[in-house]
């Protein structure tokens, strides 16, 4: 009996996930990102044990594209570098950062712009060039996207890394990932875009 009710429990709770994946595929301008570790991976498959507990399997295509993440500081940050930053609203209408993530100059432009974001409840996210940037005085980036920008206040223990184009070699059992992926109307998840940490790193974004 007891087998049993862990068995109808295990699967409410994979129904309950997909039916949320299922929902944000149908918000408009939403990407599902799921986080998580690399179990099994073949050239057309990525199997991944997600951060919720879940055991998914995601399609690889041609188009997807694989970056890797390396450590970084607060000193590989230069006025005119492109960054992206999760961050959540603080009560004077700036934002705290949750993470920040550097590109090559190859990807400047990439995801440019100022939106919601997955990361916990209420963060978003934004991608641009910095314009200001003050280590002196409680580490204040200024970002500049579409004739638009925000001020985004990074503490001394928010993980910085760079985000470099990368490829498949990067995906390997163990390997900690973040990937967005579209979801068809049979439930079949597809990669748009991974994330892979390189060296044991873990993701942030």
């Amino acid at each position: 009996m007891n087998a049993m009710f862990r068995h109808l429990i295990c699967g409410a709770l994979i129904g309950l996930f997909m039916a949320s994946l299922a929902q944000a595929a149908d918000a408009p301008g939403m990407r599902i990102g799921l986080r998580g570790e690399i179990t099994g991976v073949t050239p057309e498959v990525l199997k991944v044990h997600v951060n919720s507990g879940e055991n998914v399997v995601i399609n690889l295509t041609r188009d997807t594209k694989v970056r890797a993440v390396t450590l970084a500081n607060i000193e590989d940050i230069k006025p005119g570098s492109y960054i992206g930053s999760a961050a959540i609203a603080q009560e004077d209408g700036s934002l705290k950062a949750l993470e920040v993530h550097v590109f090559p100059p190859e990807l400047a432009g990439s995801g440019d712009g100022h939106r919601p974001f997955d990361l916990v409840k209420g963060s978003s996210m934004t991608n641009g060039s910095v314009g200001d940037l003050v280590v002196s005085n409680g580490r204040v980036l200024t970002v500049n996207y579409k004739g638009d920008q925000q001020k985004i206040l990074v503490p001394e223990d928010v993980p910085i890394v760079n985000l470099l184009p990368g490829d498949r070699s990067l995906l390997k059992v163990g390997v900690k990932i973040v990937t967005f992926v579209t979801q068809s109307a049979d439930g079949t998840l597809t990669a748009q875009s991974i994330s892979a940490g390189k060296d044991g790193v873990t993701p942030p974004m």
